[in-house]
């Protein structure tokens, strides 16, 4: 298919090396450019016995005068660098690593997603279900795993019919030209990626990009609750089937009488749901709508729904114990996601809140001292956090584990138990998730 092809690679991420993994299978002629220097490239030596070349240590002007049939992009690399500006001004096609395994893969049925705010737990969610219904399916993109790395290991240059579940993000939606989604969807719009876009209005218009391609065969699932959304769907109109849902309003997918429905059909009830906030009730609206359009049985997209915790360390379901329900949000590294994690809640929780101490601004995670019933602060920045929180109810203690242990005293039926550090962890620990599972491990131990 691309035997003999002279394609440049820019950028040795993670999606870099699944596309030079994929094109080596398809037998192109790979050239490499990346701009770290030799010694900072772990595969260098392997590539180079493999008869890559390889062009490292910056982005040489005399590289972008070369002729190659196409270029693939890393997404991190901005659009606007002039090295990327000279190869499209020369009409040589620029793409990321989701249009190559789309371009070189058999028909499949992608659901793909983007917007600000809920890509991971939505496409987790959606996933979950397939795999439920027991269907073929694949969970690429954004989330961490390359597309290209889903194409390998499932050979879907030679098989068809799989489920591909896709996170977009705006830099890898700027380089699709033939990508089409049976499914998709933007789930919002917020000022986000203002360092790489020239502009707001060009961020939200790049989001615009997941149904270019689509038809009238095809689902867009569109928010009625966003108005930023819904003014760039009037600007750049959507061409297929529209499935809609709504938090407030008459939709497709909406909430009556505490749950969720799709058109007239009950799908869950709004209790037994174990994830939390308004945030995570539009997720699975969304992951419903999907599901639908892909023909899933309502009762497998209810007993997936059901059983659903959350995506690790993000508001993660960990325990109900004596009537006191646990939640890990280790992945709260700072203050804006333990605000959003408190407003997830509809009463005020024992938070479990510190870390290592790097002198984040607590100014506004204070303004929500009214979420919190009991305030522990643990680790490194205890003492600072205890103080500037200002929260009447606040205990201090040296470790997590102390932590845990003070709110399990504490804790009375009917309270929430919170784990959102607002901050790094390698005080004690390597890292946010080594962080999240000792909480895990020592709640699921009582």
């Amino acid at each position: 298919m691309l035997r003999g092809k002279k394609v440049l690679v820019i950028g040795l991420a993670k999606s870099g090396q699944a596309a030079v993994e994929l094109l080596e299978r398809l037998h192109a002629s790979i050239t490499v450019n990346e701009y770290a220097a030799k010694e900072n490239i772990a595969c260098y030596d392997d590539y180079i016995k493999r008869g890559i070349r390889m062009v490292v240590g910056g982005h040489p002007d005399s590289l972008f005068e070369e002729d190659f049939d196409f270029v693939v992009k890393n997404p991190g690399i901005n659009y606007h660098k002039p090295f990327i500006l000279r190869l499209k001004e020369r009409g040589i096609p620029v793409y990321t690593e989701i249009e190559l395994a789309y371009q070189v893969s058999q028909p499949q049925n992608y659901i793909a997603v983007t917007g600000t705010n809920g890509k991971t737990t939505t496409v987790t969610l959606i996933y979950k279900i397939l795999k439920h219904a027991q269907r073929n399916v694949c969970l690429a993109g954004n989330i961490g795993i390359p597309l290209s790395t889903c194409v390998l290991q499932n050979n879907l240059i030679d098989n068809e019919g799989y489920d591909i579940v896709l996170e977009l993000s705006n830099f890898q939606l700027l380089d699709i030209e033939k990508f089409h989604p049976h499914v998709s969807t933007i789930i919002n719009l917020t000022p986000d990626h203002l360092d790489y876009m020239a502009s707001l209005d060009e961020y939200y218009a790049s989001k615009t990009r997941i149904y270019m391609n689509q038809d009238e065969k095809d689902v867009y699932i569109e928010n009625k609750d966003d108005s930023t959304l819904q003014d760039y769907l009037k600007k750049y109109p959507y061409q297929g089937k529209t499935v809609s849902f709504s938090l407030e309003n008459e939709a497709d997918c909406m909430i009556k009488d505490h749950a969720i429905y799709f058109q007239n059909q009950h799908i869950i009830d709004l209790d037994e749901i174990k994830i939390v906030g308004k945030h995570n009730i539009q997720n699975m609206m969304i992951a419903i709508c999907a599901c639908i359009s892909c023909g899933v049985d309502v009762q497998i997209i209810h007993d997936a729904l059901s059983a659903f915790t959350g995506v690790e360390h993000r508001i993660e379901f960990v325990k109900e114990y004596q009537g006191v329900k646990y939640y890990n949000d280790s992945k709260a590294t700072n203050t804006d996601a333990s605000i959003i994690a408190l407003k997830a809640f509809d009463k005020p929780v024992i938070l479990l809140m510190g870390g290592h101490e790097k002198n984040l601004d607590l100014q506004s995670m204070s303004e929500y001292k009214d979420h919190i019933s009991s305030l522990i602060c643990f680790g490194e920045a205890k003492e600072r956090f205890a103080k500037e929180m200002q929260c009447e109810k606040t205990y201090i203690v040296d470790h997590l584990k102390d932590a845990v242990f003070k709110a399990k005293e504490l804790a009375k039926e009917g309270d929430v138990v919170l784990l959102s550090p607002s901050t790094s962890s390698y005080d004690e620990f390597k890292n946010y998730e080594e962080r999240g599972k000792a909480f895990k491990n020592i709640v699921n131990n009582f």
